[in-house]
């Protein structure tokens, strides 16, 4: 089954604690999400705060993907630019499937929500993101049409003598269908 998206959710405790445990999930399997596990909510809550902040600014967009019995599986912010030169495109960050829901194509249909989404957004033309190297999601994104434009080696460290490239990928919406 297909998840359900909606973006701009209403944020209610149910959702907050929704994202709170997709976070700390993803982050303790391993996923690059701003995190190096183990991770509690506890470590969680703060980020999601500073993002639910910014959607109360009006400067950053929730898109979930929810489950068949309607849990938070998938989350992406789309975060818009302030800068009045940079309008013309936004920032996704916190891409993430639930563990249990990958390879089942559910990481593909979050970026193409995510795309359509911000391809509603007046004057939006492009989408980029940036991820950790190493771990072979800049293939995983460029098969879904993002371009790799930047790459800063060692710029993440994960732990101390672990350093990733930071990766910075675009995806044009002008050359959408």
């Amino acid at each position: 089954m297909a998840l359900v998206f909606d973006l701009d959710p209403a944020v209610t405790p149910d959702l907050r604690d929704g994202v709170v445990a997709l976070w700390a999930d993803v982050s303790n399997a391993g996923g690059s999400v701003g995190f190096v596990p183990p991770v509690t909510a506890g470590d969680v809550r703060p980020e999601l705060v500073k993002h639910f902040v910014a959607m109360a600014e009006g400067r950053t967009r929730l898109l979930v993907g929810r489950d068949e019995e309607g849990g938070v599986a998938a989350t992406a912010f789309l975060t818009l630019n302030t800068h009045r030169l940079m309008r013309h495109w936004v920032w996704l960050y916190t891409v993430m499937v639930h563990p249990r829901h990958q390879g089942k194509g559910y990481g593909r249909d979050l970026l193409a929500a995510a795309e359509d989404a911000a391809g509603r957004i007046d004057g939006i033309e492009a989408i980029r993101l940036t991820c950790r190297g190493g771990e072979g999601l800049e293939r995983f994104y460029a098969s879904c049409g993002y371009k790799e434009v930047g790459r800063v080696p060692g710029a993440i460290r994960v732990a101390p003598g672990d350093e990733r490239d930071d990766i910075t990928m675009l995806l044009s919406l002008a050359l959408r269908d």
